[in-house]
């Protein structure tokens, strides 16, 4: 495993709006387990909506539920934001598999192709649904 996905990267990683449509199971160190949905995400991390926050620092295992692929990857939880419904959890990986990062990069990318059409002359990336929603 690579200790962390991008270290000291320089450059932005790509991310993707993807709106809750990606489920993500986070397991913690005492073995209990909650679920989330995640609203954006990167190579490098993302944001999670969940009905309770996470302490800040918490290491946790997350699983995120890409359609047919599912990515696992050590991470951890940043600062929470409370919502109107439950909290934003910003996450950053930790460690990842290569192959495991270079499948969510893959992803991201392929995400990020399907959106620019749509999303031309806007700001806001992820204005269409992901693909792997269009088929179910």
């Amino acid at each position: 495993m690579a200790d962390s996905p991008h270290p000291r990267r320089k450059i932005r990683a790509p991310r993707v709006s993807l709106w809750g449509t990606v489920t993500a199971t986070i397991q913690l160190e005492n073995g209990r387990q909650c679920w989330a949905k995640t609203l954006r995400l990167s190579t490098t991390g993302g944001l999670l909506e969940l009905a309770n926050c996470l302490d800040e620092g918490v290491a946790v295992s997350l699983t995120l539920h890409m359609g047919s692929r599912t990515v696992r990857g050590k991470a951890a939880m940043l600062f929470p934001m409370w919502a109107t419904q439950g909290c934003l959890q910003p996450f950053r990986f930790l460690e990842m598999r290569d192959e495991e990062c270079r499948m969510l990069d893959a992803e991201i990318r392929e995400l990020l192709k399907q959106t620019k059409p749509f999303a031309a002359g806007r700001r806001n990336l992820g204005s269409r649904p992901p693909r792997f929603l269009e088929s179910s």
